[in-house]
């Protein structure tokens, strides 16, 4: 569910940016269905989750809160993550994240080869400006609502606005230790490609 991190890593609006987007619903021999150019978004998605799962500093994290999420620890990391990326989005990107996320809102719409999951999620994305509203507890808190009551198994996601308050400058200052090297590998990555 970190939408914004993918998203801001894709550095520009693309069918790229959208293969990158839509990469959690696919499955197997689906990726086939789609452009030669979202097919590598999707497979720079999963290098980004795996560089993510993989860091340092997510295991810390999640070392730091397994008590909270157990199982469900990986997730909302991403959502913190987001979380940081959008509050301090003037940091990384030009362009204000309201029309950052308007720009991606209008050329997602334009596209009709998405997977079901994508159609159905999509509506209420834009509508509740998710993009935007990461930036802000409330809009976290009305995300982890939506996940927990969606989990296939006890989760605890409804209380990650409350550890994110709990360990806000922790997980803040793990942000900035880990943002600036996933940067760097994504952009080598993006010259392999």
């Amino acid at each position: 569910m970190n939408f914004l991190a993918h998203l801001y890593l894709s550095f520009e609006t693309s069918d790229f940016m959208v293969g990158n987007f839509i990469a959690d619903s696919i499955r197997g021999k689906e990726m086939e269905l789609y452009s030669i150019t979202m097919q590598k978004g999707i497979r720079y998605h999963r290098f980004i989750d795996h560089y993510t799962d993989n860091h340092p500093v997510t295991h810390e994290i999640k070392d730091r809160i397994q008590h909270d999420f157990h199982k469900y620890n990986a997730v909302v990391v991403d959502i913190y993550y987001d979380h940081f990326l959008a509050k301090h989005w003037t940091l990384y990107h030009t362009e204000a994240l309201t029309t950052f996320a308007q720009n991606f809102y209008s050329y997602i719409q334009t596209h009709s080869a998405l997977p079901e999951r994508v159609k159905e999620l999509l509506p209420y994305m834009i509508k509740q400006d998710w993009l935007v509203h990461y930036a802000e507890i409330e809009g976290l808190q009305r995300i982890f609502n939506g996940m927990a009551k969606r989990a296939n198994f006890p989760s605890n996601m409804e209380a990650g606005t409350e550890v994110l308050r709990r360990e806000y400058t922790f997980l803040e200052e793990k942000f900035f230790e880990y943002f600036p090297d996933l940067v760097t590998a994504c952009k080598n990555k993006l010259a392999d490609i």
